[in-house]
């Protein structure tokens, strides 16, 4: 997963603005040798035969005018490269959440010039704050198993950027995503705004779907709902996950402010579904749906479903579901993913598929098992070795690490954790600190690789003083797994969380050892 390095951003960055600088200091001195130009016409002129040499553009960074820099994107090097100058707000330490800088204006504008590629296909719009990607990757699953081609547009990535979109499982091909990104950057060169990261990523992907022909597309929202570049689209069904408290600086410090974010992508006449929530966050979504007359059903409420605790032979540990609705009878299907939250997203999953069969895509329950079976996804509860046993999940909030540590209990016994956590400093970190207490006997505090990394040694003085347990801090996460690998035996369990960053980060380390 590429670009997820913020020293590998900086780089760039800083040999793009130098590059620029230089060619035009040169081309002036080169303008001014040939003949004399007075003033303010001379740097014109280099500019304009500095721009000749330069086939794409960089987006200015502070707003204005897209920047040139010297260098065509003809390959993925570079087209990564283009994708790390503009404006990406999962890197940046604090972002305004105005129309400004979520500006769906744009994001139609972009598409528009791309001959509006979210119109060729059909789609499923996911929103939530935690269990978007779960639930869209079983839903993609029990498509797939039932003969559709489908496209998956997740967020963020782990290790490679191409992760974020795929088709029938496939990640889009390096060569692929540097020729749409090459398609992309022309338009990009003459826009004003200039679109973010996110808003690009987003193109790629919709164009890369309509290319495909897909039958249907699963999209994940980024942040929030309302404003969030993937908002475009009018989709055959659209699904509220679990709502608690993460972005709040961006989307609100109540359950109620949140929820209105998130209920943002409800279209009218459109089925929309919901897991059962807080009863504040329940009325704010029925408020919204009425509003703008979009059909809300909770499972569990209003469609009848129910989930199971069970162990087995074959399957060890697991969670079965069961949903019952006029036009479906799953009974009894086993929940691909460990922990009792991927039940209940397991159920909203069954909950789109139901209402897709009223909207010209019928599913199987045969086909809807096999989907479920072949589910994959990393970073969520996922043991990346067994020798010593070290999983990863990306649990990035307080209900989120919640969910974990009741997943563990369920479905790996241990003697002894050692959690090594890092997180970014605008989440809810007092919850997340409460959390890990439940199951962890030892935390490594550690920092994520992303200018908004919260400080480990002030996480570690923070637990410490609340909790009064053992706490260690650790300068990088190699130090913080050479800690734990130390401190632990062979029925022990070490778990690394508290921010996909941070999973990402464990997963590429254990792949250049395994290289």
């Amino acid at each position: 997963m590429g670009m997820r390095t913020k020293d590998r951003r900086s780089v760039q960055r800083g040999g793009s603005a130098r590059s620029t600088g230089g060619g035009i200091a040169v081309a002036i001195k080169r303008a001014a040798s040939r003949r004399p130009v007075p003033g303010r016409s001379a740097v014109r002129a280099a500019v304009k035969t500095t721009r000749k040499l330069t086939p794409f553009a960089v987006a200015d960074r502070h707003g204005g005018s897209p920047i040139k820099v010297v260098g065509g994107i003809n390959s993925y090097a570079k087209a990564l490269r283009f994708l790390a100058s503009l404006n990406d707000y999962e890197r940046l330490r604090i972002v305004r959440y105005t129309t400004q800088n979520f500006d769906l204006d744009r994001m139609r504008t972009l598409l528009k010039r791309l001959g509006n590629p979210h119109e060729h296909f059909r789609s499923v719009h996911i929103a939530g704050t935690k269990g978007k990607g779960s639930t869209a990757a079983m839903t993609a699953s029990m498509l797939q198993a039932a003969g559709y081609k489908v496209g998956l547009y997740t967020s963020p990535h782990l290790i490679d950027i191409r992760e974020r979109i795929c088709v029938n499982g496939e990640t889009i091909s390096q060569a692929e995503f540097a020729r749409l990104t090459k398609l992309v950057e022309p338009i990009i060169a003459r826009s004003k705004p200039v679109p973010t990261y996110f808003d690009v990523l987003t193109a790629i992907a919709f164009k890369h779907f309509a290319e495909e022909k897909v039958d249907i597309a699963v999209i994940e929202t980024g942040l929030g709902g309302r404003l969030d570049s993937t908002n475009v689209i009018k989709p055959e069904v659209t699904a509220i996950t679990s709502i608690s408290k993460d972005h709040m600086a961006q989307l609100g410090y109540t359950l109620a402010k949140i929820a209105e974010e998130k209920a943002g992508i409800f279209k009218a006449g459109i089925p929309a579904i919901t897991v059962q929530q807080p009863p504040e966050v329940e009325a704010v979504l029925r408020r919204v749906a009425e509003k703008v007359g979009a059909p809300l059903d909770v499972t569990g409420k209003t469609i009848d479903f129910s989930y199971r605790f069970e162990s087995s032979r074959l399957l060890g540990p697991h969670n079965r579901v069961c949903l019952t609705t006029p036009s479906s009878r799953f009974e009894h299907l086993a929940v691909p993913l460990l922990g009792e939250h991927q039940a209940l997203n397991c159920g909203l999953a069954l909950s789109i598929i139901d209402r897709l069969k009223s909207r010209g895509f019928p599913v199987t329950d045969s086909s809807a098992m096999e989907g479920l079976g072949k589910t994959k996804l990393a970073g969520r509860m996922e043991m990346l070795t067994t020798t010593p046993r070290l999983m990863a999940d990306g649990a990035h909030n307080a209900a989120s690490i919640d969910a974990m540590m009741r997943g563990i209990g369920q479905h790996i016994p241990y003697d002894s954790m050692v959690v090594i956590f890092g997180c970014c400093a605008d989440k809810d970190v007092p919850g997340m600190l409460e959390r890990i207490t439940s199951g962890a006997d030892k935390v490594i505090f550690t920092k994520v690789n992303n200018i908004r990394t919260a400080d480990p040694h002030e996480l570690a003085a923070r637990y410490v003083e609340l909790y009064g347990k053992m706490a260690q801090v650790a300068t990088s996460l190699q130090d913080a797994l050479d800690i734990a690998y130390r401190a632990v035996s062979r029925e022990d369990l070490i778990c690394v969380t508290g921010s996909f960053y941070l999973v990402g980060e464990v997963k590429k380390l254990l792949a250049s050892k395994n290289a």
